[in-house]
Protein backbone atom coordinates (compact mmCIF):
# COMPACT_ATOMS: atom_id res chain seq x y z
CA UNK A 1 0.00 0.00 0.00
CA UNK A 2 1.12 3.45 -0.67
CA UNK A 3 1.64 5.36 1.92
CA UNK A 4 2.46 9.56 2.75
CA UNK A 5 5.69 9.48 5.29
CA UNK A 6 6.57 12.46 6.99
CA UNK A 7 10.10 12.96 8.34
CA UNK A 8 11.69 15.53 10.69
CA UNK A 9 15.20 16.50 10.35
CA UNK A 10 18.17 17.54 11.52
CA UNK A 11 21.46 18.23 9.79
CA UNK A 12 24.94 20.03 10.02
CA UNK A 13 25.38 21.30 6.82
CA UNK A 14 28.33 22.27 6.62
CA UNK A 15 29.52 19.46 4.12
CA UNK A 16 26.81 20.14 1.72
CA UNK A 17 25.97 21.96 -1.35
CA UNK A 18 22.37 22.94 0.06
CA UNK A 19 19.23 20.89 0.72
CA UNK A 20 18.38 20.53 -3.06
CA UNK A 21 19.95 17.19 -5.18
CA UNK A 22 22.64 18.68 -7.37
CA UNK A 23 24.32 16.26 -10.17
CA UNK A 24 27.76 14.98 -8.77
CA UNK A 25 27.61 17.26 -5.34
CA UNK A 26 26.84 15.87 -1.84
CA UNK A 27 23.76 17.49 -0.61
CA UNK A 28 20.77 16.95 1.86
CA UNK A 29 17.93 16.02 0.03
CA UNK A 30 20.17 13.70 -2.39
CA UNK A 31 21.68 11.96 0.96
CA UNK A 32 18.14 11.22 2.33
CA UNK A 33 16.84 9.78 -1.21
CA UNK A 34 19.63 7.48 -1.39
CA UNK A 35 19.03 5.92 1.92
CA UNK A 36 15.71 5.82 1.50
CA UNK A 37 16.20 3.98 -2.08
CA UNK A 38 17.85 1.72 -0.21
CA UNK A 39 15.61 1.08 2.56
CA UNK A 40 12.45 0.71 0.72
CA UNK A 41 13.79 -0.75 -2.22
CA UNK A 42 12.17 1.84 -4.74
CA UNK A 43 13.00 5.24 -6.55
CA UNK A 44 11.88 7.95 -3.85
CA UNK A 45 11.54 11.41 -4.23
CA UNK A 46 11.18 13.82 -0.96
CA UNK A 47 9.54 16.54 -1.20
CA UNK A 48 11.05 19.35 1.73
CA UNK A 49 9.41 22.43 3.23
CA UNK A 50 12.01 24.62 1.20
CA UNK A 51 15.68 24.55 0.39
CA UNK A 52 18.19 25.61 2.58
CA UNK A 53 21.95 26.56 1.14
CA UNK A 54 25.38 25.32 1.36
CA UNK A 55 26.84 25.45 4.57
CA UNK A 56 23.13 25.80 6.23
CA UNK A 57 21.96 24.13 8.88
CA UNK A 58 18.41 22.47 10.39
CA UNK A 59 16.92 21.04 13.50
CA UNK A 60 13.64 21.29 12.50
CA UNK A 61 13.54 20.18 8.48
CA UNK A 62 10.65 18.38 7.45
CA UNK A 63 10.25 16.35 4.50
CA UNK A 64 7.52 14.01 2.94
CA UNK A 65 7.92 10.95 0.13
CA UNK A 66 5.38 8.77 -0.70
CA UNK A 67 6.00 4.93 -0.82
CA UNK A 68 4.53 1.27 -1.28
CA UNK A 69 5.91 -0.41 2.36
CA UNK A 70 4.48 -1.91 4.82
CA UNK A 71 7.67 -0.92 7.49
CA UNK A 72 6.22 0.31 10.28
CA UNK A 73 6.70 4.54 10.39
CA UNK A 74 8.68 4.40 13.58
CA UNK A 75 11.53 1.35 12.25
CA UNK A 76 11.78 3.80 9.13
CA UNK A 77 13.35 6.56 11.50
CA UNK A 78 15.77 3.76 12.90
CA UNK A 79 16.65 2.45 9.03
CA UNK A 80 17.43 5.46 7.80
CA UNK A 81 19.87 6.98 10.87
CA UNK A 82 21.85 3.35 10.27
CA UNK A 83 22.14 4.58 6.74
CA UNK A 84 22.75 7.85 7.09
CA UNK A 85 25.90 9.91 7.75
CA UNK A 86 26.32 11.11 11.04
CA UNK A 87 25.29 14.67 10.07
CA UNK A 88 21.62 14.02 9.09
CA UNK A 89 19.74 12.33 11.86
CA UNK A 90 15.66 11.65 11.46
CA UNK A 91 14.21 12.92 14.35
CA UNK A 92 10.83 12.03 13.23
CA UNK A 93 8.97 9.48 10.92
CA UNK A 94 5.26 9.34 11.04
CA UNK A 95 2.32 8.53 8.70
CA UNK A 96 0.47 11.61 7.75
CA UNK A 97 -2.28 12.18 5.21
CA UNK A 98 -1.76 11.34 1.56
CA UNK A 99 -2.63 14.92 0.50
CA UNK A 100 0.30 16.62 2.90
CA UNK A 101 2.88 18.51 1.53
CA UNK A 102 5.70 19.92 3.02
CA UNK A 103 6.28 22.66 1.14
CA UNK A 104 2.86 24.23 0.68
CA UNK A 105 1.10 22.88 3.45
CA UNK A 106 3.48 25.06 5.59
CA UNK A 107 2.11 27.54 7.79
CA UNK A 108 4.99 29.69 9.37
CA UNK A 109 8.70 28.83 9.98
CA UNK A 110 11.39 29.63 12.20
CA UNK A 111 14.65 30.51 11.02
CA UNK A 112 17.67 31.80 14.01
CA UNK A 113 20.77 33.50 12.66
CA UNK A 114 23.76 32.86 15.32
CA UNK A 115 26.79 35.70 15.50
CA UNK A 116 29.48 34.77 17.74
CA UNK A 117 30.69 38.62 19.15
CA UNK A 118 34.38 38.23 20.75
CA UNK A 119 38.04 39.44 19.98
CA UNK A 120 38.62 35.91 19.28
CA UNK A 121 37.12 33.60 17.38
CA UNK A 122 35.77 30.02 18.71
CA UNK A 123 37.09 26.89 17.17
CA UNK A 124 33.80 25.19 19.03
CA UNK A 125 31.66 27.60 17.01
CA UNK A 126 33.25 28.46 14.11
CA UNK A 127 30.79 25.79 12.00
CA UNK A 128 27.87 27.51 13.32
CA UNK A 129 28.02 30.67 13.38
CA UNK A 130 29.28 34.30 11.63
CA UNK A 131 32.24 35.12 13.75
CA UNK A 132 32.27 39.36 14.07
CA UNK A 133 35.23 40.79 16.33
CA UNK A 134 33.88 44.35 16.83
CA UNK A 135 31.94 45.62 19.03
CA UNK A 136 27.94 45.72 18.22
CA UNK A 137 25.41 48.33 19.20
CA UNK A 138 23.01 45.42 20.46
CA UNK A 139 20.06 48.05 21.39
CA UNK A 140 20.77 49.72 17.44
CA UNK A 141 20.44 46.23 16.35
CA UNK A 142 16.92 45.02 18.29
CA UNK A 143 15.98 48.85 16.96
CA UNK A 144 16.13 48.02 13.29
CA UNK A 145 15.26 44.04 14.00
CA UNK A 146 11.78 45.32 14.89
CA UNK A 147 11.13 46.77 11.66
CA UNK A 148 10.75 43.77 9.82
CA UNK A 149 8.09 42.39 11.90
CA UNK A 150 4.42 42.75 9.90
CA UNK A 151 3.06 42.40 6.11
CA UNK A 152 5.63 43.87 4.04
CA UNK A 153 6.85 43.54 0.68
CA UNK A 154 10.90 42.16 1.12
CA UNK A 155 12.19 42.59 -2.41
CA UNK A 156 15.08 44.30 -1.10
CA UNK A 157 15.43 41.67 1.17
CA UNK A 158 15.82 39.20 -1.85
CA UNK A 159 19.27 38.14 -3.42
CA UNK A 160 18.79 37.71 -7.58
CA UNK A 161 18.64 35.04 -9.04
CA UNK A 162 14.89 33.74 -7.93
CA UNK A 163 11.70 33.82 -9.28
CA UNK A 164 9.09 34.39 -7.43
CA UNK A 165 5.09 34.99 -8.02
CA UNK A 166 5.03 37.62 -4.86
CA UNK A 167 7.90 39.16 -2.67
CA UNK A 168 5.13 40.05 0.29
CA UNK A 169 5.84 38.39 3.30
CA UNK A 170 4.82 38.51 6.53
CA UNK A 171 7.32 38.18 9.41
CA UNK A 172 5.00 37.75 12.47
CA UNK A 173 8.03 37.65 15.15
CA UNK A 174 11.21 38.75 15.70
CA UNK A 175 14.07 38.69 18.55
CA UNK A 176 17.34 38.54 19.88
CA UNK A 177 18.66 36.30 22.69
CA UNK A 178 22.31 36.79 23.74
CA UNK A 179 24.26 34.50 25.94
CA UNK A 180 27.71 35.48 27.07
CA UNK A 181 29.56 36.13 23.38
CA UNK A 182 26.65 34.46 21.30
CA UNK A 183 24.10 36.99 20.20
CA UNK A 184 20.87 34.80 18.27
CA UNK A 185 18.57 36.28 16.11
CA UNK A 186 14.57 34.63 15.98
CA UNK A 187 12.94 35.21 12.70
CA UNK A 188 9.20 33.46 12.66
CA UNK A 189 6.95 34.33 9.56
CA UNK A 190 4.90 32.29 6.47
CA UNK A 191 7.85 32.37 4.70
CA UNK A 192 11.43 33.78 3.12
CA UNK A 193 12.54 34.95 -0.30
CA UNK A 194 15.77 33.82 -1.44
CA UNK A 195 18.88 34.75 0.97
CA UNK A 196 16.01 36.98 2.96
CA UNK A 197 17.37 35.87 6.55
CA UNK A 198 21.17 36.15 5.86
CA UNK A 199 20.46 39.75 4.07
CA UNK A 200 18.56 40.73 7.40
CA UNK A 201 21.23 39.50 9.70
CA UNK A 202 24.10 40.83 7.31
CA UNK A 203 22.44 44.17 7.51
CA UNK A 204 21.79 44.00 11.48
CA UNK A 205 25.16 43.12 11.92
CA UNK A 206 26.24 46.71 10.04
CA UNK A 207 23.57 48.62 11.93
CA UNK A 208 25.53 47.22 15.31
CA UNK A 209 29.06 48.02 13.60
CA UNK A 210 27.73 51.76 12.93
CA UNK A 211 28.33 51.46 9.17
CA UNK A 212 24.50 51.43 8.30
CA UNK A 213 21.54 53.42 10.38
CA UNK A 214 18.28 51.30 10.68
CA UNK A 215 16.80 53.63 8.35
CA UNK A 216 18.04 51.80 5.66
CA UNK A 217 15.03 48.44 6.76
CA UNK A 218 12.11 51.55 6.24
CA UNK A 219 14.03 52.66 2.47
CA UNK A 220 14.53 48.99 1.60
CA UNK A 221 10.71 48.73 1.71
CA UNK A 222 9.81 51.71 0.41
CA UNK A 223 12.46 51.60 -2.98
CA UNK A 224 12.58 47.76 -2.76
CA UNK A 225 16.33 47.88 -3.54
CA UNK A 226 18.61 45.61 -2.62
CA UNK A 227 21.49 48.06 -2.46
CA UNK A 228 21.05 49.91 0.26
CA UNK A 229 20.72 46.94 3.34
CA UNK A 230 24.15 45.49 4.28
CA UNK A 231 25.81 42.82 3.82
CA UNK A 232 24.45 38.95 3.56
CA UNK A 233 25.64 37.39 6.44
CA UNK A 234 27.58 34.48 5.88
CA UNK A 235 25.49 30.95 5.72
CA UNK A 236 27.35 28.85 8.50
CA UNK A 237 25.08 30.86 11.18
CA UNK A 238 21.92 30.25 9.88
CA UNK A 239 19.17 27.74 11.12
CA UNK A 240 15.87 26.25 10.19
CA UNK A 241 14.52 26.06 13.73
CA UNK A 242 11.24 24.44 12.43
CA UNK A 243 8.15 24.35 10.66
CA UNK A 244 4.73 24.63 11.57
CA UNK A 245 1.50 22.95 10.17
CA UNK A 246 -2.09 23.15 11.02
CA UNK A 247 -3.41 20.60 13.79
CA UNK A 248 -0.15 18.70 13.71
CA UNK A 249 1.31 18.05 16.83
CA UNK A 250 4.21 16.32 15.35
CA UNK A 251 6.98 18.82 15.08
CA UNK A 252 9.85 19.02 17.70
CA UNK A 253 11.54 22.13 19.11
CA UNK A 254 8.28 23.46 20.42
CA UNK A 255 10.29 25.41 22.84
CA UNK A 256 11.49 27.78 19.86
CA UNK A 257 8.07 28.42 18.45
CA UNK A 258 8.00 32.11 19.98
CA UNK A 259 4.68 33.54 21.50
Amino acid sequence: MVRNIKLVISYDGTAYHGWQTQLNKATIQGTIEKALGIIMKQKIDLTGSGRTDGGVHALGQVANFKADTKIPEDKIKIALNANLPRDIRILESVDVNMSFNSRFDALDKTYMYQIYNDRVGSPFYSRYSCFIPQVLDINKMEEALNLIIGTHDFKGFMAAGSNVKTTVRTVYDAKFLKEENLLRIYINGDGFLYNMVRIIAGTLIDIGKGTKSKDCIEKAFINKDRKVLGQTATPEGLFLMQVNYKNDLTICFDSYRMS
